[in-house]
């Protein structure tokens, strides 16, 4: 079992994720956006992994990223990005910014599992 934080400014694509998450036998936070997430990694919280949205509002995941190194005493799991982007650039940002994997949507529990296995972390 893994402690899963996952950021997105949907509540429905967090409760999808949730339900997902849950049923491989994970503990789920959420999160609605970067910044609440910043909060939450700095107050202590510690996580397994970090499931990620691109655009979002009030901090959006690649300012999230960008932030993270700015941060001393976050030390961030494997993040993995979820994304609507087709094109490569926001993708490539992300994972230049420090993303371990992405996750184009819409996704399913095979394509989160095999995702959490190629971090080390189903």
């Amino acid at each position: 079992m893994k402690h899963i934080l996952v950021i997105d400014d949907s509540a429905a694509i967090r409760k999808a994720i949730r339900r997902i998450l849950e049923q491989l036998g994970h503990v789920v936070e959420e999160a609605g956006d970067g910044q609440e997430a910043i909060d939450r990694l700095e107050g202590g919280g510690t996580f397994d992994a970090i499931l990620c949205d691109i655009d979002m509002p009030v901090m959006d995941g690649l300012a999230f990223l960008a932030e993270l190194p700015k941060r001393p005493r976050v030390t961030p799991p494997p993040i993995i990005m979820c994304t609507t982007h087709t094109g490569f650039d926001k993708i490539q940002l992300a994972l230049t910014l420090g993303a371990t994997e992405y996750i184009m949507k819409p996704f399913d529990a095979d394509i989160i599992t095999s995702k959490l296995e190629a971090c080390g972390v189903a």
